[in-house]
């Protein structure tokens, strides 16, 4: 690890929560719905949506309110109220505005791991460029961090770019994050390092199998990241 130089971290369940709040939307969306179909088979079909609408419509909660709306038309066999249309907005549009706080150790992490002048630090996440950079910048944490890099997926093709951009190469990066299939799996495959910090919820889009690695740090608590490096 001594060659690590950029050190890149997801936002969403790494930086601040986030899948805790698009849980707490789903449930009271399925009270919405509740006369037209149970919870389960809302939640099923939602997610049948989502994952039919992402190579259109991306990641984020913007993303997230259009499959809310189309779901509960097709939910509802088209009798979806207009009364109803208007409290899934409402749901949606919380999520446009979270707080961003940052978790626990976060804050003193960051702020060791910029003191120490060794590495750049970014934020490396994906989803809708809006959604995100007003989360960023709500949680405060700008001051610790050169840039904000917000990309539609997370591929192989986009940690190339990141390390292309920064003109290192990938034995170079370190990637943080809660996403095993996100985060950590990609920048391995390239020969990179990851540290795995696993949020206790995570969206089913995002579970694979989790496997150990050479260079893979498996931590419990964000603090961790001060002891390691």
């Amino acid at each position: 690890m001594k060659d690590i130089s950029l050190i890149a971290f997801d936002a969403d369940d790494t930086l601040w929560e986030c899948q805790t709040y698009f849980e707490t939307v789903e449930r009271e969306y399925c009270e919405i719905l509740s006369s037209y179909s149970s919870a389960d088979e809302i939640s099923k079909a939602l997610f049948a949506v989502e994952t039919a609408n992402m190579p259109l419509l991306g990641y984020g909660s913007k993303a997230f309110i259009l499959s809310l709306l189309e779901n509960a038309i097709e939910i509802s066999d088209g009798k979806l109220k207009a009364e109803e249309v208007k409290r899934i907005l409402a749901l949606g549009k919380e999520l446009l505005q979270l707080p961003g706080k940052p978790m626990k150790g976060v804050v003193e992490t960051l702020k060791v791991l910029r003191e120490l002048e060794k590495y750049h630090l970014v934020v490396f996440t994906k989803g809708e460029l809006l959604d995100q950079e007003n989360k960023f910048h709500r949680s405060g944490l700008a001051p610790y961090f050169e840039d904000i890099i917000v990309v539609s997926d997370k591929t192989e093709k986009s940690y190339h770019q990141l390390c292309e951009r920064y003109s290192i190469g990938v034995g170079e990066l370190l990637m943080v994050g809660n996403s095993f299939r996100s985060d950590i799996e990609p920048v391995l495959k390239l020969g990179g390092w990851a540290a795995h910090i696993p949020f206790h919820t995570t969206w089913q889009h995002e579970v694979i199998e989790e496997y150990k690695h050479p260079h893979l740090l498996k931590l419990e608590f964000f603090t961790q990241l001060k002891e390691v490096l």
